[in-house]
């Protein structure tokens, strides 16, 4: 098996990607954030594929010093190596599938990320750490 087929046996399906981004973007960390979002993934399918990704330490489970009860999900460093990925799939779609789906959202930001996308992708990823660092810690 090639490296690339054995990426896409694991990034290529949908829902794992999905929730990369929504951890990525979104900021939702636990199962019922996950379950709360517009995507609407099945309460199976999410344990299912949360359990993969901690298993591939794409993402990891913590709970938080000040809430023992909650489980929490972040992306690892690993994870966070996905993040261009992301961005280059959202400005292939931007390019390639707008015509094909009207609904999909307009982004005035696509042309200012294509500009400079190292940066952008180096901005989210700090901005992401930055945020972890903070809920991990200063919550507590």
């Amino acid at each position: 098996m090639s490296a690339l087929t054995s990426a896409i046996d694991i990034i290529g399906d949908k829902w794992v990607l999905v929730l990369v981004k929504q951890m990525l973007f979104e900021e939702k960390q636990t199962f019922k954030d996950f379950t709360e979002s517009n995507e609407a993934i099945a309460t199976n399918i999410l344990a299912t594929k949360l359990k993969l990704l901690t298993e591939l330490e794409i993402v990891k489970k913590s709970k938080l010093p000040h809430n023992k009860k909650s489980v929490y999900y972040h992306l690892t460093d690993r994870g966070l190596s996905l993040t261009s990925i992301i961005v280059e799939l959202a400005i292939w779609s931007g390019e390639n599938i707008r015509e094909l789906h009207a609904n999909m959202k307009e982004s005035d930001k696509l042309d200012t990320i294509k500009a400079n996308k190292d940066e952008f992708i180096k901005t989210i990823i700090a901005n992401y750490k930055e945020n972890l660092a903070k809920k991990m810690f200063i919550e507590s």
